[in-house]
């Protein structure tokens, strides 16, 4: 019937309103769509949004702050440092801005596509495709400017330092700015090269946890866009359920866009230490005294020793301890351990940090002889595992399958998980460290969505101690093969399944879940509260769907998928609105 201009019939081209008139007129304009779409003898033209969604989005690229925003996937976009599951995206978006994460997330959650989900990736460093979206899209995080700003105390100023930087940046990169500063942040991971958005959607712990809880609480204050495209600034006295939820919230409430990170006056050197014991109750009773010494101790973490693999995987950055191996050979069936623990030295301080060490070895009961000692800056010490980074790249020994397990595992369960533990690997056979240090539950704020092991009514051990257990384990593809890693992650999955049970009730960190009642029982009593905070947030289910605990919902839909269509036609081109306070509508109407 209607061909070229004769043919079209069209809503003004150009319409010029306010801010005001924006929700009248978007009611009035909604309304007659539906009035055209129930009386006009006319068809609207109609294409399946699950076909088209993505490539829609490409094609209104005016709403974002870059007219090339999106790309073909990549191969980076559906692997990650777990390096055995592969998941392919249909797009990978690369963000300006915050708006620009907003507008994708405004459009997408507004759709009635039960298909398209979106996962925020970092460094790119999870084990179990957390961070991948299957045919969905994979926001690639670091494009967003990496701006760092400092805020340093003036004389008389009361408060804390901060850092605001960007939830793409890397630890590394604040580490490096904070330090020409004299400052740097309390808590740490092991790794820096892990983004900060990354480690705060988790928890992000370390030696340093013990004294200074995780590095979701030296959080100040976050800008998140949540699951429906909405740009929050968050804290704990402003809109502070999101703030918490996010905080080890897996990626499902809101993606970190920026942060406010606490800082502190940072040392100069660290006298770093190791200690060797042969029996793992005097080993972890050990630790235990080590963290309740905040005074003196900067830094705890200990590791076991299977095998001689065991000890040079952590000794690129401490090579002192190699002398241990001598003990080692002597017999290769016994089993030991090793303490790390760091005490940091400022220049204002006259404390002699040789007589603080001293102080502390002498109420410790390692084995004789054995202790090892070094010398080295704070930035060498953070960024120690980046040593032993460069040289497996070297061998070509880090890019291969890391089927890793972490475990948070209360005190009472600990002497049996490390029964399951021997019960349950080959020992001459495992590749990488096993870390094994204690946590104190009080340094954490448990409004946060991270879950910790329950107290148990039947012990009466401290309830305030909990592990980190790390089975950080590589699958060299010369010596395992496809066949080989199936079997590592099969005993792992059974591990972690026995060590949930109530004789252990450990809790799985950076893990993964086969199916959403598995995260039910991981959850356990806070489920409720995380399921609630989902509804809130991110309602669709649009948010990190690698993690496995919710589905992609469709949007509820009113009279007919055709006026729908049209609502998220349009919703970009308001998006252009609020910038240039214009927009033209077309609509095209056919027999």
């Amino acid at each position: 019937m209607f061909e070229n201009s004769d043919r079209v019939a069209t809503l003004p081209k150009l319409l010029l309103i306010s801010r005001m008139d924006f929700a009248s007129f978007y009611t009035r304009f909604n309304a007659l769509l539906i009035f055209l779409t129930l009386f006009c003898p006319c068809k609207f033209i109609r294409i399946p949004i699950e076909t088209v969604s993505l490539n829609y989005i490409k094609a209104t690229s005016m709403a974002f702050e870059s007219p090339s925003n999106f790309y073909e996937s990549t191969s980076t976009a559906s692997v990650d440092f777990g390096g055995f599951i592969f998941n392919i995206p249909s797009a990978v978006f690369r963000p300006k801005s915050s708006r620009d994460i907003a507008v994708l997330l405004s459009f997408l959650s507004a759709s009635s596509s039960a298909k398209v989900s979106v996962a925020a990736r970092g460094a790119g460093h999870s084990i179990h495709g957390q961070a991948q979206a299957p045919d969905g899209i994979v926001i690639e995080m670091d494009t967003l400017p990496s701006l760092i700003e400092i805020h340093k105390l003036m004389d008389g100023e009361e408060g804390f330092p901060y850092a605001d930087v960007s939830g793409g940046a890397l630890w590394i990169e604040l580490l490096e700015e904070t330090l020409k500063l004299g400052l740097a942040p309390r808590s740490w991971t092991d790794y820096l090269y892990l983004s900060i958005g990354g480690t705060l959607s988790n928890a992000g712990i370390s030696g340093q946890t013990f004294k200074y809880g995780p590095q979701i609480t030296n959080v100040l204050q976050l800008e998140v866009v949540t699951g429906k495209g909405e740009i929050v600034t968050c804290s704990p006295t402003q809109s502070a359920e999101l703030f918490y939820a996010v905080l080890g919230g897996l990626g499902q409430f809101g993606i970190i866009t920026r942060a406010r990170i606490l800082l502190q006056d940072a040392p100069q050197q660290v006298k770093w230490i190791r200690l060797f014991y042969d029996d793992f109750q005097t080993f972890i009773k050990d630790q235990e005294l080590l963290i309740l010494m905040p005074e003196k101790v900067d830094y705890v973490e200990g590791f076991i020793i299977l095998n001689e693999n065991s000890l040079r995987s952590s000794s690129m950055a401490f090579p002192n301890q190699l002398e241990f191996i001598s003990e080692l050979r002597k017999d290769s069936s016994k089993v030991y351990y090793c303490i790390e623990f760091a005490v940091h030295s400022h220049k204002t301080e006259e404390i002699k940090i040789e007589q603080v060490v001293d102080d502390i070895t002498a109420k410790l009961r390692y084995l004789p002889s054995f202790i090892y000692s070094a010398d080295v800056s704070y930035y060498d010490f953070l960024n120690r595992v980046r040593m032993e980074e460069m040289i497996l790249r070297e061998k070509e020994l880090w890019q291969v399958p890391h089927p890793w397990l972490n475990m948070f595992v209360p005190k009472y369960g600990i002497e049996d998980f490390k029964d399951l533990l021997f019960e349950t690997i080959s020992r001459h056979d495992f590749e990488g460290p096993i870390l094994l240090y204690p946590l104190l539950k009080d340094k954490w704020d448990m409004n946060t969505s991270v879950v910790l092991p329950e107290a148990s009514s039947a012990t009466e051990v401290d309830e305030r101690v909990i592990y980190v257990v790390g089975l950080l384990q590589s699958a060299n593809p010369s010596r395992c093969t496809k066949t080989c890693l199936t079997d590592l992650l099969e005993r792992q999955r059974h591990m972690a399944e026995m060590a949930a049970s109530n004789r252990i009730g450990a809790k799985q960190y950076l893990g993964h879940q086969p199916s959403p009642d598995q995260w039910r029982k991981h959850f356990g009593s806070k489920w409720d509260r995380f399921a609630d905070r989902k509804s809130r947030f991110d309602p669709l289910a649009l948010l990190s769907p690698g993690q496995g605990i919710f589905f992609r919902s469709s949007a509820s839909t009113m009279f007919c998928d055709n006026v729908i269509f049209y609502k998220k036609y349009l919703f970009f081109c308001f998006v252009f609105l609020e910038e240039n306070m214009v927009f033209s509508i077309k609509i095209k109407i056919f027999y």
